[in-house]
């Protein structure tokens, strides 16, 4: 029997971010209010521990109790991708093996620090594809990893790996995703890492977002992505542009940073990060606020 591959991961995901206390401790509470704002703003899809929510400074318990939380607060309601990556591909094989009960797909980043090859990239993903019956979703982020994942690469990897079921593209290159896009084999597909270029990323075929600013308005992003995946530019026109200077402002010092700020000022969680990241400027927090105000006015 032939496998037929089919990525789940369609329209607007959400890359939660992981809200602390003023002590640095976990905030469930603020998770529960950023989880239930986000099912009532109508997302697609829940992505666990990626990089928004700050993996690399969260504990092995801590992690387990975010993922649990998450799972919790959504009760089964939309599908929960986990984030599931590294540099060391043995780890992360062994890390697959124990995978909560609820989570329906893995979002893995290329490696990031050793500089493989390509050669050393397909591999990875070969084994890690091996290491899961759960569908991975790879990411391509070279501003983070430092390496691109060519869209050569990528297509073998789609080739090869048949629970590899999307590509997260989050480089930035449109002849690169449009290429991706062209040559995918049947039921691989796309999704952008950037919010900014999830629009015309739609327009050019791909079909959804893991998205960081649409866990701060919902609402508007995922209806955007809605009308783009209809064919209704002009109203996804005016979803894009609604949260475009936003946008910009909540990566201009840094990830999670932003967003926290803006979620701080809608009241779902704090503000507050962990070392080695920084809260955004004073300067940037008040220009988050007006954006908020802006937006909750409808303005």
């Amino acid at each position: 029997m032939t496998h037929v591959r089919q990525n789940p991961f369609q329209g607007t995901g959400v890359a939660l971010v992981t809200p602390f206390t003023s002590d640095g401790q976990l905030d469930l509470d603020g998770l529960r209010s950023l989880v239930t704002h986000c099912l009532a703003g109508g997302v697609d899809f829940l992505v666990a521990l990626g990089t928004t929510a700050e993996s690399a400074t969260l504990s092995k318990e801590e992690k387990a109790t975010v993922v649990q939380s998450i799972l919790e607060f959504n009760a089964g309601k939309l599908p929960v991708v986990l984030g599931v990556g590294g540099n060391d591909t043995r780890l992360v094989c062994e890390a697959l093996h124990h995978v909560p009960e609820g989570i329906d797909g893995i979002l893995s980043v290329s490696p990031y620090y050793n500089k493989p090859s390509q050669e050393g990239i397909f591999q990875h993903y070969k084994a890690i594809s091996a290491a899961t019956h759960l569908p991975i979703i790879l990411y391509n982020v070279p501003g983070r990893t430092s390496s691109n994942v060519t869209a050569m690469t990528t297509l073998r990897i789609a080739e090869e790996c048949l629970n590899v079921v999307a590509v997260k593209e989050a480089s930035g290159q449109m002849e690169q995703i449009m290429a991706i896009i062209q040559g995918a084999p049947a039921g691989f597909q796309v999704l952008s890492g950037d919010d900014n270029l999830t629009l015309p990323m739609l327009a050019c075929g791909c079909t959804g977002v893991i998205s960081v600013s649409g866990q701060a308005f919902p609402a508007i992003f995922s209806q955007m992505v809605r009308d783009a995946r209809a064919a209704r530019m002009t109203e996804a026109q005016k979803g894009h542009f609604a949260l475009f200077t936003l946008t910009q402002d909540l990566f201009a010092e840094g990830n999670p940073a932003g967003v926290k700020s803006a979620l701080a000022h809608l009241g779902i969680c704090g503000p507050h990060v962990r070392l080695p990241l920084w809260g955004v400027s004073s300067e940037l927090d008040a220009k988050m606020a007006q954006h908020v105000s802006e937006l909750r006015s409808g303005i």
